[in-house]
């Protein structure tokens, strides 16, 4: 790809200054529009794409202020630097004031003003990679991009449509990998706080002792080490959206900070004395069950009633087996095979038991898993025997173990018997979590039976 060429614009009623100017800026990757007079140069912002303004201050037909006015309203990446006499400096002062990039005073030195425009330049590229990543990260982000078909997905991801707009503070609630972030990160960029920043915070990957500091910054001196001031994360983040990720791991003194800023929309840096005010709309996440943690003393009910004024659950993805083939196809596209093409996909009977296994770590193990076969794969198709052993039901493992035993030198029925259905008591013990109701229920026993059952086989649990 042939590099853009940036544009300069040079506005300058003096002809001598402004053939000195065009010869010094005289590149070829720059491309320079030359104005005498106000007018002409708020003419040339209107009809081309500026990247830098360098005008007069004092001209016929529209001052440097009206330039530069015109220039930030038109043009939102475009720099402006001023051009003035002694006389005028205070005037100068009052444009930066405005937005000026900067100012220089005439007589001045050809090399000093080369400078500053090429200091103005990388500003402005910054600016317009900056603006490009944004427009990218909104069309990621937007909600038809965001992958699902199940009925709970659908009902989860319309509720965030809806809220997404307002500026409440939102709870997300669900297990690990259920893709919290993603949504945090959709309902940012489909709020009128897009053009802000989004301020990630994973609680639980920082060291208690530090969080506060990280949330809040802190000033020179506040502790040991502490040799200059830091800006914190809700600073940061000031107009625009803060993330609190895990937020059920955080220290219980921290949460009542936490509080204060839903409350009152202030903090104070550690070490300081001023409170600083901030604009700051707050999502938090966790996987815990809040109200259990507040029965147990770890979490205070009155940040939760702060938290959960609007709550969205995320399904984990057993509940949501209608999505495993799209979301596998999608990150099948995501990582190419080392030759740059794309792998084929599973087969059917391995792709039965993706969507027959339970996800514990849910989208991210998903991910994880597609990742990896697509490093090991020869062919770019991925059968059943490509599954990790955990995928594979045990009653399959164990009957393709007695097949070979068959083979080699026969086997002991009873006890190939008997095996196998211990193998399915502890399986149905292990999805139930432990609760022998359930487990009944999944092996199509009464729970009396179960219990007669494990008293009789000694078995004790998964």
């Amino acid at each position: 790809m042939i590099p853009m060429r940036k544009s300069l614009l040079i506005a300058e009623d003096d002809e001598n200054i402004l053939e000195l100017l065009l010869s010094a800026f005289s590149q070829p990757d720059l491309r320079v529009h030359p104005a005498r007079s106000g007018a002409e140069a708020i003419a040339l912002i209107d009809q081309n794409d500026i990247d830098v303004v360098l005008t007069d201050l004092v001209m016929p037909g529209g001052d440097g202020i009206a330039v530069l006015s015109h220039a930030k309203k038109t043009l939102v990446h475009c720099e402006v630097i001023l051009m003035t006499g002694y006389g005028t400096v205070e005037n100068a002062v009052q444009a930066m004031k405005l937005g000026a990039f900067h100012y220089i005073t005439k007589p001045f030195k050809v090399l000093e003003v080369v400078h500053l425009v090429d200091r103005a330049l990388e500003m402005t590229g910054v600016k317009k990679e900056n603006i490009h990543l944004k427009r990218q990260a909104v069309g990621r982000y937007r909600f038809e991009n965001i992958i699902g078909i199940s009925e709970s997905f659908r009902e989860m991801l319309s509720l965030v449509s809806k809220v997404a707009g307002s500026d409440s503070t939102i709870l997300l609630l669900g297990e690990s990998g259920t893709g919290k972030e993603l949504i945090a990160r959709a309902i940012h960029y489909n709020s009128s706080r897009a053009d802000r920043i989004l301020v990630p915070v994973n609680c639980s990957a920082i060291p208690g002792e530090l969080l506060e500091s990280e949330l809040f910054g802190h000033t020179r001196g506040a502790f040991t080490g502490a040799h200059t001031a830091r800006t914190g994360r809700f600073e940061e983040a000031h107009r625009g959206t803060i993330f609190l990720d895990e937020i059920g791991e955080m220290s219980p003194p921290l949460q009542a900070k936490i509080l204060r800023v839903l409350q009152e929309q202030s903090f104070t840096p550690v070490g300081g004395t001023k409170a600083v005010d901030v604009d700051v709309r707050v999502i938090a996440a966790t996987n815990k069950d809040l109200e259990k943690e507040i029965s147990a003393g770890r979490f205070r009910q009155d940040l939760y009633f702060r938290l959960n004024v609007i709550p969205i659950h995320l399904p984990p993805l057993r509940e949501r087996t209608e999505d495993i083939p799209i979301l596998a196809d999608h990150f099948l596209g995501k990582y190419p095979r080392g030759d740059g093409r794309r792998a084929h996909g599973f087969r059917p009977d391995a792709m039965e038991l993706l969507e027959r296994y339970p996800w514990p770590g849910n989208v991210r193990e998903l991910e994880n898993l597609v990742e990896r076969l697509v490093v090991l794969s020869r062919d770019g198709w991925f059968e059943r025997k490509d599954l990790p052993p955990a995928m594979i039901p045990r009653e399959d493992r164990a009957g393709g173990k007695a097949a070979e035993k068959l083979r080699v030198g026969g086997i002991d029925l009873r006890k190939a018997r008997e095996d196998f259905e211990n193998g399915l008591i502890r399986e149905a013990l292990s999805l139930s979590g432990g609760n022998r109701n359930r487990a009944a229920a999944l092996l199509g026993l009464k729970r009396t039976t179960l219990l007669e059952m494990l008293k009789r086989k000694k078995l004790h649990g998964p």
